[in-house]
């Protein structure tokens, strides 16, 4: 790494670097009283080799990597990794980088980590992507299989991504479906957050392991719930308060986005606790719905974009404050009731004793 980034790598602050190590620490979903284990991981001398491979994509994935900020986790990643070959960053071009990347994978054989970022071609051999002569397909099975373990960067790398799209006229395909023999774990979302691709490598170099995956192999920690559950509209979906159509009173409101197209209730990602751009944004929060592009599929899957997902129990409008308003009343008429009743018992009491005393 050092090698390919002596001129543009600046160490961060320490202050910076133990706020991102608090911040990973906390996606990883582990307490505070872990977060001096995970620096002192960061910090370790012992850099895995990574090889990071571009394929079908748009390089978004890297190109809000490197425009984090407040602390620059690019900067931290790519000081707790030995990156040895990356078509964007590296200086090298040519027949100069494919050198750098043959030299790279017979020098580290079976010890580098394989970062994938873009889908693969399949279709007729993979000859719709191909870099120095040799598709993509090619070039995966070849790096895939010598490093230890693989690393899918974005949807594209995890599931095929935009150009798996019906009719998928290139074959595109996910890492997973090329290699069969290695550890795999898929950091997918278009792009994926800088801090779950931090977190990611945090959680290898502190535990040694890969984390708890799901059944499509991605981090618990950062997949492990539904966007809905953790929704800051959720108040409203509750209570049936819904957008109609962008830019109505209840758009302007905050409601619920879920009427115009929000996948959120069928999306899992933790984009509304781990948030983008460190100013605390996300899609939902600017007003625009969740197209569920964690998930595999979601080009043909959460179509149309803009029309709510079939079979989700929306509320019909007296959500759990219209039943506690209910129930509130019900209490104060049972309870005036009650009153009533012990009322005209005493009094009944009182008439008895008075006509008993009178005899």
């Amino acid at each position: 790494m050092n090698r390919l980034f002596a001129n543009g790598l600046l160490r961060l602050r320490r202050r910076d670097f133990l706020k991102a190590a608090t911040i990973a620490t906390a996606a990883m979903g582990l307490p505070a009283t872990m977060v001096d284990k995970v620096a002192a991981a960061l910090k370790s001398p012992k850099r895995p080799p990574v090889i990071w491979l571009h394929f079908m994509e748009c390089t978004g994935c890297t190109e809000s990597l490197l425009r984090t900020s407040h602390p620059d986790v690019a900067s931290l990643i790519l000081d707790l990794i030995s990156l040895e070959y990356h078509e964007t960053l590296m200086a090298a071009a040519g027949p100069q980088a494919e050198e750098n990347l043959r030299r790279a994978v017979e020098k580290y054989r079976g010890k580098f980590i394989c970062v994938v970022e873009g889908g693969i071609s399949t279709k007729d051999g993979g000859i719709y992507c191909k870099i120095g002569g040799r598709t993509a397909l090619e070039i995966l099975q070849e790096v895939g299989h010598a490093s230890s373990a693989l690393v899918a960067v974005g949807t594209c790398a995890a599931f095929g991504g935009i150009q798996a799209a019906a009719p998928n006229p290139t074959g595109a395909v996910g890492v997973k479906e090329i290699i069969k023999d290695k550890p795999i774990i898929n950091v997918p979302g278009c792009p994926p957050n800088g801090y779950n691709i931090l977190a990611t490598i945090a959680y290898i170099l502190t535990f040694q392991r890969f984390p708890e995956l799901d059944d499509l192999g991605r981090p618990k920690f950062a997949y492990g719930r539904r966007i809905h559950d953790h929704c800051e509209r959720r108040a409203h979906f509750d209570e049936g308060r819904f957008v109609e159509e962008f830019g109505d009173e209840g758009h302007r409101k905050g409601y619920c986005l879920y009427k115009v197209g929000c996948k959120g209730p069928v999306t899992y990602a933790n984009c509304p606790t781990q948030r983008f751009c460190d100013v605390g944004v996300w899609p939902v929060a600017s007003g625009h719905g969740c197209i569920g592009c964690t998930e595999p599929d979601f080009w043909d899957r959460m179509i149309p974009f803009y029309e709510h997902v079939p079979g989700v129990e929306v509320p019909s409008g007296q959500g759990i404050v219209g039943k506690a308003e209910r129930i509130g009343k019900f209490a104060l008429g049972a309870a005036a009731a009650g009153i009533a009743i012990h009322a005209a018992a005493g009094v009944i009491k009182k008439t008895t004793k008075k006509e008993e005393g009178e005899e």
